[in-house]
């Protein structure tokens, strides 16, 4: 079936990659998938049905929803342990104190006023029909009535049921091995939509690869995925039908014939598509609603883009970036999102075998290369994306300045040298034109010529009286192509047709890319390769025809990366379901006049522990402030004026050791900041993080301090 997981990853690239007809070959009856952490297969399925039926009710954003248990918006009133503990004390030892006072006869017989005039006169003497067996019960149980209802108002004054629940329960409380009940018609096994439409022959499949153990989570994930090209009318419904009953939990294979990540490291679900990535730590200045719940993003979140800064070990990478990309690598299996990674070679983005291509800039062995010009063949566009990669980190970066001029001269070589030669130059050859090497130069002329591109003249030619004059950018222009003009980048580039260059116009398939920038010795090669596929994520994803799968670009540290044109490209990226996850060591690594409009076009903001106070500073300012409750608690002392007075008082500190004083409070409403600089500097453990977020709806989270760890 030619649906969404099934499409070709690869055949947009500048030089398609030589790749089977379709998937592998699947029997009728596939073997059982292998093992992964998260979700071990039972013989019987009973793992994956468990999973499948799980509760995951609707919860505000970032909320793990996976057996999510809601908790009221606000704290409800609680009474401290110490009070409430020596109040039911006190209340039991009134009760008995009562029952005693009654017992004894201390309080008169009234009590016995309703029992003479309920019980009959035949019932009291020893003598009586019910003989004193009888008549002892009938006493003794009128004492029993009465000795309960004192207990009860005991209870009830003395709150006993608050004790009962708050410390007796929890130490007979089960695990959280929630059962999960489903009747036929609400069972997301059962496969109900399928049967509605007519396809209850492929519903009965799907039903028994699940109950046998057959199916997992990537395979639901991608017949779901498939089924939704056959609501919308991508897919007919006979495709459909005839791919799951020949295949099974098999079916609409992704183009790699995986259906699960050699390992996982994190927990995710892809019911509602989110990874966890820690817990909400349950401190006052996290809203009540999220205190203890797992913390988890996902689609829907990452298309209004995540920046996270903090300090090198502060856990970037691993609790951040890590768990992000294998998500979005499942999401990608199961035909519905395609993911490019970049970050440092051994950076631990994941193994090879969890992408389909993996690009290793300055590797020789390298199967992979870059399209530098992103797959483009306008001149214009390719001049455009590759400026911004050249010398975008030194464009102005206030309103109203970009890299016009570099785009320009970048033009006035491209296209002539695409009319001559049928391609763009290597980079070798750009970096003769921007030298102005007289026979390169000639060369391009005398084909111009031949060719009667006149036009095309007339751009060779201002391109040639502009160089050395003063302002040109060409000679910036041209040092910055010698830093990817290197011996360690040789084989790289190559716009001959040699190597098998990728680009990143595939995005309109399920791919997953792993790009690893050189590691030492070209830091500012990197940032430069870093920006080029920023620019051609951008450029790409806002041309993309089908715009239902989501796109992410995950950019483990960003430094140098941020520039006007990138940030407003980051912009325009909520409108094409598509998102960038930026890490940074500082924000000092962004220019100051871009650090306020980065975190204002993300919608996600994440600060690490050990974040400086400057840093802080500028997360306070774009989080900003709310309405607090402050109490101000003066204590006056007490002047006795009678002698009794001042005895009691006396004695009252010769047992406490403080002089007798009554406390006054004062509530009032105050605006503060929600996170201050200093307390994101200082008061964020390690491990931890205060996070801030968006989904693509426009609905928000307020900042929360989160245990990546948990």
């Amino acid at each position: 079936m030619d649906s969404d997981g099934t499409q070709d990853a690869r055949g947009t690239h500048a030089s398609p990659v030589p790749r089977p007809a379709g998937p592998p070959e699947v029997p009728a009856m596939p073997p059982r998938p292998p093992r992964a952490p998260g979700m071990p297969p039972l013989p019987d399925g009973s793992a994956f049905l468990t999973w499948l039926r799980a509760p995951r009710p609707d919860a505000a954003p970032g909320v793990w929803r996976f057996g999510h248990r809601p908790r009221p918006a606000e704290e409800p009133e609680e009474i401290p342990t110490r009070q409430l503990l020596s109040g039911a004390l006190i209340a039991f030892l009134v009760g008995w104190l009562i029952w005693s006072l009654l017992q004894n006869g201390y309080l008169g017989t009234w009590w016995w006023v309703p029992f003479d005039l309920i019980v009959p006169d035949a019932w009291r003497g020893g003598d009586s029909d019910l003989g004193e067996t009888g008549t002892f019960v009938v006493y003794q149980g009128y004492e029993l009535l009465v000795a309960l209802g004192i207990m009860v108002g005991a209870a009830r004054l003395g709150r006993w049921g608050e004790v009962w629940r708050r410390f007796v329960t929890p130490r007979f409380r089960r695990p959280e091995a929630q059962e999960t009940r489903t009747t036929p018609e609400d069972d997301p096994a059962q496969w109900n939509e399928l049967r509605a439409a007519g396809a209850a022959d492929a519903a009965e499949r799907l039903t028994a690869d699940a109950r046998t153990g057959l199916m997992r989570d990537v395979d639901h994930a991608r017949i779901v995925r498939a089924w939704q090209g056959v609501r919308t009318g991508r897919h007919s419904l006979a495709t459909f039908t005839g791919a799951v009953l020949k295949d099974g939990a098999a079916a609409c294979l992704h183009p790699s014939g995986e259906r699960d990540l050699p390992a996982r490291l994190a927990r995710h679900d892809l019911v509602t598509g989110q990874v966890r990535l820690g817990t909400t730590v349950d401190d006052v200045r996290n809203p009540y609603a999220y205190r203890g719940t797992g913390l988890a993003l996902g689609p829907d979140l990452l298309g209004t883009s995540l920046v996270a800064v903090g300090p090198a070990g502060s856990g970037k990478t691993g609790t951040v970036v890590r768990p992000l990309a294998e998500s979005l690598c499942l999401h990608a299996l199961a035909g519905r999102a395609a993911v490019v990674v970049v970050g440092a070679a051994g950076a631990g983005l994941g193994p090879a075998d969890a992408y389909d291509v993996v690009v290793r800039i300055g590797n020789q062995d390298s199967e992979y290369d870059l399209d530098l010009y992103g797959g483009s063949t306008d001149p214009d566009e390719a001049a455009a994306v590759l400026a911004e990669a050249l010398v975008g980190d030194l464009a102005d970066p206030h309103p109203g300045s970009d890299s016009r001029r570099s785009t320009t001269v970048l033009a006035q070589l491209l296209g002539p040298f695409r009319a001559v030669h049928g391609r763009f130059p290597s980079v070798p050859e750009l970096r003769q034109l921007l030298d102005g090497a007289p026979g390169p130069f000639a060369a391009l002329r005398q084909g111009l010529q031949e060719a009667g591109q006149e036009s095309l003249l007339r751009e060779l030619d201002a391109r040639e009286r502009q160089m050395g004059q003063p302002g040109d950018v060409g000679g910036v222009l041209g040092d910055r192509v010698a830093l990817l003009d290197r011996p360690a980048f040789a084989g790289f580039f190559d716009t001959s047709g040699q190597s098998r260059p990728f680009t990143l116009k595939a995005l309109d398939h399920p791919v997953r890319v792993r790009i690893d920038l050189p590691q030492r010795g070209h830091a500012d090669a990197s940032k430069m390769l870093a920006r080029l596929v920023l620019a051609q994520f951008t450029a790409s994803v806002a041309v993309r025809e089908d715009r239902s799968l989501f796109a992410c670009l995950l950019l483990d540290d960003a430094t140098g990366v941020v520039t006007p044109e990138a940030v407003r490209g980051i912009q325009r990226l909520r409108s094409g379901n598509a998102g960038v996850v930026l890490t940074l060591r500082t924000l000092d690594d962004v220019a100051r006049p871009l650090r306020g409009p980065l975190l204002g076009a993300t919608g996600c903001r994440m600060a690490l522990s050990g974040l400086t106070p400057w840093d802080g500073q500028d997360f306070a300012e774009v989080w900003g402030k709310e309405w607090t409750e402050a109490r101000d608690v003066t204590d006056r002392q007490i002047i006795a004026e009678t002698p009794a007075g001042k005895a009691v008082h006396m004695l009252r500190r010769v047992i406490t050791g403080k002089a007798p004083t009554a406390r006054a409070v004062t509530v009032r409403q105050v605006e503060r900041e929600r996170w201050s600089a200093s307390e994101l500097a200082h008061g964020v453990p390690a491990g931890h993080a205060v996070l801030s977020l968006t989904d693509v709806k426009g609905e928000h989270a307020p900042p929360l301090l989160v245990d990546l760890r948990g």
